[in-house]
């Protein structure tokens, strides 16, 4: 006799303002997804007045709240309302933090570097137990390997990929052929080379976890270009581009033809990008909604 199906939980889930669109794109993926809502208000001095709306009806009941940490002024009142939720005789509590930001300061090379990496991990190991046990942390492309040992016992992390993009996405792309671009440095000046495969004729995509500036995109699409790739784009998990860098990749910015990216894919992890790139070639947004609506299942 078949098993009978595992029933779907119903989630109750809190969103920061900046998720708000991406909140209400994973509700509309299931209807055991219930958005709830905070009010994000602030005192004379600037600090959060906050207030969770309706806690009374959560108790008992599976909570997850969607964050975004896109800049140091917002994590406090965020981390605030993360820290109060499982202490509200909640079932369960799961965080989704699509992009850890401090991801890329996971080392310290001298003396006197700070590895924020690792602050920010031991500021959500100290998220409260709710009634089910540890916090559950949902994170995509997480920067570096080591960055999952460190978060403390008391949380659950769960990152949706792995560490570095030819480990993350080659098993799914290796119908594909492959080309391998190494990147190194030489004093202050960026230098790419093509490690593996040849890119005559074909439209290549690069694929990393996340861009900042953009250069080390740039100079990989000018070597590939040079050694005959038809047309390059780019897939990238987190589009952070600090001070409006995505400006470079605009079309009519681009220097010549030849400097142009045919498609540029980013997800929805930085909401602040999505709604500054709307509707700009050669953008194109993939929403992680449906993947964050199956991991709250979990």
């Amino acid at each position: 006799m078949a098993m009978e199906k595992r029933s779907k939980k119903t989630i109750n889930l809190f969103y920061c303002a900046e998720a708000e669109e991406l909140a209400r794109k994973v509700a509309q993926q299931s209807e055991v997804i219930q958005l709830r809502s905070i009010a994000w208000r602030n005192f004379d001095d600037g600090f959060p007045n906050l207030f969770i709306n309706d806690a009374q009806d959560i108790r008992g009941q599976h909570v997850a709240f969607l964050a975004s940490f896109s800049s140091p002024a917002v994590i406090f009142e965020q981390i605030s309302a993360i820290f109060a939720l499982p202490k509200l005789f909640i079932c369960s509590f799961t965080l989704v933090l699509p992009f850890f930001p401090t991801g890329s300061f996971e080392r310290m090379e001298e003396e006197g570097d700070v590895a924020t990496a690792f602050t920010m991990a031991r500021i959500l190991s100290m998220i409260p137990k709710s009634r089910g046990g540890p916090t559950s942390l949902v994170i995509y492309d997480i920067h570096a390997l080591q960055e999952r040992f460190y978060f403390g016992d008391d949380v659950l992390p769960c990152f949706e990929t792995d560490d570095g993009a030819w480990k993350r996405f080659h098993k799914q792309l290796q119908h594909f052929p492959m080309i391998v671009c190494s990147k190194f440095r030489e004093g202050d000046k960026r230098i790419v080379r093509i490690k593996e495969g040849n890119p005559v004729g074909r439209h290549v995509v690069i694929v990393d976890d996340l861009v900042q500036s953009g250069g080390t995109l740039i100079e990989c699409q000018k070597v590939l270009a040079s050694h005959g790739a038809s047309k390059v784009s780019a897939y990238v998990t987190h589009g952070v581009f600090p001070e409006k860098s995505w400006e470079r990749f605009l079309r009519n910015s681009a220097e010549d033809h030849t400097s142009r990216f045919a498609f540029f894919w980013i997800t929805d992890s930085c909401p602040l990008t999505v709604k500054a790139i709307a509707d700009k070639p050669p953008f194109e947004v993939l929403s992680l909604a449906s993947s964050i609506a199956d991991a709250l299942q979990i």
